[in-house]
């Protein structure tokens, strides 16, 4: 279930959403996305190329002419910010220099209790694991996390496909355990959540996998 903004008015801007969230993709499926040709999707990808925000690649899948890929390139993904990146890693390398490390395992604690008393106020009287990953990630995309959730043979599949927090969390890998904590938090004790995907290890997009406990 797909949480992020999609009515975007700028076709390049919704082009570069679509490569965000799906990954890679040929001309062809984004134009059928954007409800304009399919040379119409070339002409504006081939402008972004020339702007360095996308790239492509020929893909040879069986016999028959090869498709051709495009998708972000590093400067592509700047257009999705890191909220706050210079000021929270000020912040991170002066708490670690000054405080040390333990200071700041604590703040990154004191920071994941309050992110857990949020969400579970926003989240109260939100019952069903369906319906509170619906809420879940409708707040994460506020946040601009551009979150979905999709269910598959059982199992649910919770999706980041950007993370506004990246520089902090690499210079302090409690941040994505402590992310971890809370999203764990939030879907219920009679679950199983494992992370399989994750933007710090250099996947395009953090994913969780659910899977309920009666599956």
């Amino acid at each position: 279930m797909e949480k992020y903004p999609t009515r975007i008015s700028n076709a390049a801007d919704r082009l570069l959403t679509m490569l965000k969230t799906k990954g890679p993709q040929p001309a062809s499926l984004l134009a059928a996305e954007l409800g304009i040709t399919n040379e119409g999707a070339r002409l504006h990808l081939v402008k972004l190329q020339e702007e360095g925000l996308v790239a492509s690649e020929s893909i040879s899948k069986g016999p028959g002419r090869p498709t051709l890929m495009w998708s972000l390139t590093a400067l592509g993904n700047t257009r999705f910010p890191d909220t706050h990146t210079e000021l929270s890693l000020q912040l991170i390398q002066t708490i670690k220099t000054v405080l040390g490390k333990e200071a700041l395992d604590n703040v990154v604690a004191a920071r994941e209790i309050k992110q857990k008393e949020k969400y579970h106020t926003a989240l109260d009287g939100v019952s069903g694991l369906e319906n509170r990953l619906d809420a879940f990630a409708n707040i994460r995309s506020g946040e601009g996390y551009l979150a979905e959730w999709k269910k598959e043979d059982g199992v649910y599949y919770f999706i980041e496909n950007h993370c506004p927090i990246c520089c902090a969390a690499t210079e302090c890998d409690n941040i994505c355990t402590s992310e971890m904590n809370t999203f764990v938090s939030i879907v219920g004790t009679d679950v199983s959540v494992s992370r399989m995907e994750h933007i710090i290890n250099g996947a395009r997009r953090c994913v969780y996998k659910i899977i309920p406990d009666n599956a």
